[in-house]
């Protein structure tokens, strides 16, 4: 092989054994992780992690993402937990440990006051049978085979899997504690990410005068409408609710088969039920349909299909919603 056919097997022998490693959680995921959730989900208090080394990055990252999503978590580094901060843990708070060995001599202090406070531990742990283990109150398995470093030292698919289990149980939180995309969007009120979760249908759709067509007309009728409303103009009943939709492309599509397209009826082009969007819900929601299945427009309905205008792909692109 080439110098850099062998980088390449390398990366690729990495890449193989971290998967491995997160692959084989899953048959480990039972009742214990079960319990885990629940213990963090019903806390009264914060979220505390804690780990050394690796597993702190792991454990910061934990944090982030637990006080993101509605739990409010802060990482506690175990040194400076030893030297005062250990103040910062209260009785109804659930602790989130992770270590590789589960037996960091950092850690053994911190394991003793969390138990004199009565505090829950969760141990996200590589090792089970070890202080950290036989400590807590829910251990989580994340031992793996091998370390993808070739002198099987420096953390990496122990870190891999860590960090896999972790999103595993702030994910699964997340769901139980029933948190929304509009929570998540009071979050993170600024940037791109914040306007995506943030902008609704109702924010950018054009509603005023918005042309709409009968049932009984003909395709001659729908010639200004489509080329003044960016092409796409909804079908609509007595009551105005949306039966269809007509676009410039069914237009040129019959031109090519029709030499009378002009007198056929809109009612026979038309695209019948068509998927449509509500004023209220995000724009990045509408734009994900349109974007899954090649539309650029959705007629905006209110709850018995009556129509409020149309929301365009372009807006919400221009809004940040995508």
């Amino acid at each position: 092989m080439t110098d850099r056919d062998t980088l390449v097997a390398e990366g690729r022998r990495v890449l193989a054994i971290e998967a491995a490693a997160v692959a084989a959680l899953e048959a480990r995921l039972g009742e214990d992780f079960a319990r885990a959730c629940e213990l963090v989900a019903s806390a009264k208090g914060r979220i505390v992690t804690c780990g050394i080394g690796k597993s702190g990055h792991i454990a910061r990252k934990l944090a982030g993402t637990l006080t993101s999503t509605g739990s409010p978590a802060i990482f506690l580094h175990p040194v400076e937990a030893l030297h005062g901060d250990l103040g910062i843990v209260g009785r109804d708070d659930v602790a989130i440990l992770i270590s590789k060995s589960g037996a960091s001599d950092e850690l053994a202090g911190l394991i003793g006051h969390l138990g004199r406070l009565a505090v829950p531990i969760v141990a996200l742990v590589g090792a089970a049978r070890s202080q950290l283990g036989d400590h807590a109150t829910v251990v989580l398995d994340c031992s793996v085979a091998e370390e993808a470093c070739p002198m099987d030292l420096a953390p990496t698919s122990s870190t891999t899997a860590a960090l896999a289990m972790a999103d595993a149980l702030a994910i699964t939180v997340l769901q139980q504690k029933g948190f929304r995309p509009e929570d998540f969007a009071a979050l993170h009120p600024g940037g791109a990410l914040g306007r995506k979760l943030t902008v609704k249908v109702a924010d950018v759709m054009v509603s005023d005068a918005y042309p709409e067509l009968p049932e009984g007309c003909s395709m001659r009728d729908t010639i200004a409408p489509l080329a003044e409303m960016r092409g796409t103009v909804p079908v609509v009943d007595r009551e105005r609710r949306v039966v269809g939709v007509v676009t410039a492309g069914d237009l040129t599509r019959l031109m090519e088969r029709d030499p009378n397209f002009l007198a056929c009826p809109v009612a026979d082009v038309m695209t019948r039920s068509p998927r449509t969007a509500s004023a209220n819900e995000l724009g990045a929601a509408a734009a994900s349909r349109m974007e899954a299945h090649g539309i650029m427009a959705l007629p905006v309905v209110d709850a018995e299909g009556v129509l409020l205008g149309m929301v365009h792909l372009h807006d919400l692109m221009r809004a940040g919603a995508v």
